[in-house]
C-alpha cells in the first residue's frame, strides 16, 4: 500500500478545493515526477510540464492560464522545510486538477518482471486509463516487481516504466506501442545508438540485460522473469547508465516557488 503525504483536488476553473478524486479512468492526462531533497528538487520538471500541457490540449483540456494554474497548485502544496523522496502526481480532466505525493520506493536487486497480456489505451499519451494496470500493481510489492505489458506476443513497456534490452552490448527498445517518458528520453540521449525492434517474448532469453527506465524506478535492472526462466547475465550497461542518471540528479536545481 502506497504511503501518501497528501492527496488534494481542485476545480480547474477557479482552483477551489474539493473532495479528492484520483481521476483514474477519466478522459484526461497525468504526469508523475520525482521530487527529492530539501529544499525540494523535481527531476525533469520543465519537460514534465511541457509534455503534460501538450497532451492535455490534444485531449481537449484547454485553458489560457493552464500552466500557471498547474504550477500554482504544485507550489502551494510543496514545502521548503520537508525532506522529500516522493512521487508527485498531477492529473487533469476538463474540470478537475488533482495532486498527490506518495513515498518513492527504490527497486531492490532481486527485481522480477511479471508478463501480462495488456496494452494501454492510446499509449503514446500518459492518459488516465490505468485501472487495469493499477489492479495488477496493487497486488505486488513494487520494490520487487512490476508488470510487463504484452501485446501480440511482444513486450512494450511496464506498468510504470520504459524498457531497454541489451544484447552483446547493443541497446534495443520496442518499435512502438508505449509512451516515451522523460527519464527514457534523457537516457536515450546518452546512448550512441539505440535500435528499435519488435521484442518478442520468445526471444527474451537472448538478452543479457533488461532495464526499467522511469520517474518512479529511475534506472533499475531486472534480475528475473520467472514465467519464462529468464535471468540477468550481467550489469554492464546498467552501471554505465546509472552513472549518467546520478549526474543529472546531482545537477538538478532546487524547485522555483
Amino acid at each position: 500500500m502506497a504511503t501518501y503525504l497528501l492527496k488534494k483536488s481542485y476545480q480547474l476553473k477557479d482552483l477551489k478545493q474539493i473532495e479528492f478524486q484520483d481521476l483514474w479512468g477519466d478522459h484526461g492526462i497525468f504526469t508523475t515526477m520525482w521530487i527529492f531533497g530539501k529544499p525540494p528538487k523535481i527531476l525533469f520538471f520543465e519537460n514534465h510540464i511541457k509534455n503534460l500541457i501538450r497532451s492535455l490540449r490534444i485531449y481537449g483540456v484547454k485553458n489560457k492560464n493552464l500552466r500557471r494554474k498547474i504550477q500554482k497548485i504544485i507550489n502551494q502544496n510543496l514545502s521548503k522545510k520537508i525532506e522529500y523522496n516522493h512521487l508527485l502526481r498531477v492529473a487533469l480532466n476538463k474540470k478537475i486538477i488533482s495532486i498527490s505525493l506518495r513515498k518513492r520506493v527504490s527497486p531492490k536487486s532481486n527485481f522480477d518482471l511479471k508478463l501480462v497480456n495488456l496494452k494501454r489505451e492510446k499509449p503514446q499519451y500518459k492518459n488516465l486509463k490505468y485501472k487495469k494496470i493499477l489492479r495488477h500493481l496493487s497486488r505486488m510489492d513494487n520494490s520487487k516487481s512490476d508488470i510487463g505489458l504484452v501485446n501480440k506476443k511482444m513486450i512494450l513497456e511496464t506498468g510504470t516504466s520504459n524498457l531497454l534490452f541489451i544484447r552483446h552490448n547493443k541497446v534495443y527498445t520496442p518499435t512502438k506501442g508505449y509512451y516515451e517518458g522523460n527519464t527514457f528520453e534523457f537516457i536515450k540521449s546518452k546512448i550512441k545508438k539505440i535500435i528499435r525492434k519488435d521484442i518478442f517474448i520468445k526471444d527474451l532469453k537472448s538478452y543479457d540485460e533488461i532495464l526499467l527506465v522511469g520517474s518512479g524506478k529511475g534506472i533499475a535492472s531486472i534480475q528475473t522473469i520467472k514465467q519464462i526462466g529468464w535471468k540477468r547475465k550481467e550489469l554492464k550497461k546498467f552501471k554505465v547508465l546509472s552513472k549518467y542518471y546520478k549526474s543529472i540528479i546531482n545537477n538538478c536545481r532546487p524547485h522555483k516557488f
